[in-house]
């Protein structure tokens, strides 16, 4: 099964092209004037890797994952073969929500977007689908997830290969945990084995897996 999108390669970049300069353009959901959407530089991906939002080191970067959740992100991809400027380069990274929704009122970690703010997001991940009409579709974190499998126990859906259909046609998924200290799925007894074999499925598919020997730390 082909990982690369249909789309001609010329043609896929100059689309992308044009919908990142609209999504930067993006304000609908009237955040503050710092706050503002992340795009993804790749531009012939080879798959779509889906996450909830970014966090508040990427509102000064522009750069999705910039921040500690991504280096635990890309020490995981690391264990599929894929070093972060490669992970960048093959992965369209995409997101439920572009913007930096705000802290947690609890004070630990991000807040999670609201319903209202997922809706008003949603049209850019639905165009994105429409281009790249990816083969292999990687949802990181519970909103993702839902979004693409339905709400499901983690540990029902992660280390596994799942078909899917969407707007841009059919896909596998391959899900991961969210990569955020403020998540404790991975910590917990046999969590870590799911994780590592959602890795190896990854590597797989994408053709980057090495031994598959080493678990993530």
């Amino acid at each position: 099964m082909s990982m690369s999108s249909s789309r001609p390669q010329r043609a896929l970049s100059i689309a992308l092209d044009e919908h990142c300069t609209r999504l930067a353009a993006c304000r609908r959901c009237s955040h503050a004037p710092g706050i503002l959407p992340i795009v993804s530089h790749a531009r012939a991906p080879r798959a779509m890797l889906v996450g909830q939002a970014p966090g508040q080191v990427e509102t000064s970067g522009g750069k999705p994952f910039a921040g500690r959740a991504g280096r635990t992100l890309f020490r995981w991809l690391e264990r599929a073969g894929l070093d972060e400027p490669t992970a960048r380069e093959l992965l369209y990274i995409s997101a439920i929500t572009r913007c930096y929704p705000g802290p947690h009122p609890a004070g630990r970690g991000d807040r999670v977007p609201s319903p209202a703010e997922r809706a008003l997001c949603a049209g850019w991940l639905e165009d994105e689908l429409r281009i790249i009409r990816p083969a292999l579709v990687v949802p990181v974190g519970r909103l993702a997830i839902d979004r693409f499998l339905g709400a499901k126990p983690l540990d029902e859906v992660i280390g596994r290969e799942h078909e899917i259909e969407h707007v841009g046609g059919r896909a596998i998924a391959i899900p991961l945990p969210h990569p955020s200290g403020a998540s404790s799925w991975v910590h917990r007894p046999g969590n870590r084995v799911l994780l590592d074999r959602a890795l190896d499925l990854l590597g797989a598919r994408l053709g980057t897996s090495s031994s598959g020997t080493q678990s993530v730390a």
